[in-house]
């Protein structure tokens, strides 16, 4: 089985919880058992846990953000800071790439050649990635776009959670703000694809009006399945069906089932069967699963204590296809899902 995960924060996790992604989670997980309270929970991702579970493909961010107690210090109180922050990242990433452990595709090109060697011969290729950014405080000006796209940046997802420097994102309330249109007129001038994930509602439609480009939303559950901004709704679901996204599912707990609570609901009530019915529920409303991914975002944050109970590790995920079996799915809309729509987006994307 191949599998494209369309949100991982690899090297955040690298540098800012000092995880060596190169060891089996096991190994992770008891190395940090000294260390308790001090990392969010258990981890669920290493390469390869990743090689287990067939994930050759994914999304792999730089993330400007902290992770503290105290809501203010987990934001990078200068720009600068944020910016030095994501270049420490891209290093890492290149550090993996030159030690033949990842493999960066910054076109269609390498994407098509890492599909074509993973599905031949997994064992003998790196992971491959496409680099994206969560949140835009590392974009110290608009006009610095043209510069991470020669860094390889290829998605930036403007927004990430309260309000950001360009516009408004989870839990927060606003459109975009001076410089926002600015940063999305450079963005599709340089060929940068948007992520709408964590867009406040106003922000969402704005950005929507102003970018013309490739969309895509790669880690997002339903509103109408749980409530909250987090998520997307109905309508704009079909926003972004209608301008070809690609929706990847993702595997945040209190995401996936109504009233699920932050360190107090029983982990066990959160199963593989919730995350499917979000998906099932994009499939209902557009009558195609074309407009399907994952979007685990494993690891973004949480850890095994916030993830659906019978996951273990990244290396589960093949297990989604006995739910979307037991609903009726196809075989081919299985492959979709696992990975093809989202090659299949990069291909109408790039080219």
């Amino acid at each position: 089985m191949t599998i494209f995960d369309a949100h991982l924060d690899l090297a955040w996790n690298a540098l800012e919880w000092n995880r060596d992604l190169e060891l089996p989670v096991a190994e992770i997980r008891a190395f940090e058992r000294h260390f308790e309270g001090a990392v969010p929970g258990d981890c669920t991702v290493s390469f390869p846990e990743m090689r287990r579970g067939g994930v050759g493909l994914c999304i792999a961010t730089l993330l400007p953000r902290l992770h503290r107690k105290h809501g203010p210090l987990t934001h990078y109180q200068s720009r600068e800071s944020a910016y030095a922050a994501c270049h420490g990242q891209l290093a890492y990433y290149r550090a993996m790439v030159k030690k033949g452990v990842l493999r960066e595709l910054p076109d269609l090109a390498s994407l098509e050649d890492q599909l074509a060697k993973w599905q031949s011969d997994a064992d003998a290729q790196p992971i491959g990635f496409v680099l994206s950014m969560e949140g835009s405080p590392s974009v110290l000006h608009p006009e610095q776009i043209p510069e991470w796209y020669e860094n390889g940046l290829r998605l930036l997802g403007p927004a990430h959670y309260g309000e950001g420097p360009y516009c408004f994102g989870t839990g927060s309330e606003g459109g975009l703000k001076p410089g926002g249109r600015e940063l999305l007129e450079a963005m599709q001038s340089c060929g940068m694809l948007l992520d709408a994930t964590h867009l406040a509602d106003q922000s969402f439609w704005e950005a929507l009006d102003v970018y013309t480009g490739p969309v895509v939303a790669s880690h997002h559950g339903c509103r109408s399945v749980v409530p909250g901004d987090r998520q997307l709704t109905d309508e704009q679901i079909r926003a972004l069906a209608e301008r070809g996204a690609v929706i990847g599912l993702p595997f945040d707990s209190w995401m996936l089932v109504p009233g699920w609570v932050r360190k107090v609901t029983d982990p066990a009530e959160c199963r593989l069967e919730h995350a499917v019915r979000h998906t099932d529920h994009v499939v209902q409303l557009l009558g195609t699963t074309k407009h399907c991914g994952i979007g685990t975002d494993l690891d973004g944050g949480f850890g095994k204590e916030q993830t659906p109970f019978d996951l273990d590790t990244i290396a589960d995920l093949p297990k989604l296809a006995e739910h979307f079996d037991r609903l009726g799915y196809t075989a081919d809309d299985v492959e979709g899902i696992f990975w093809r729509n989202y090659v299949d987006f990069f291909r109408r994307a790039w080219g």
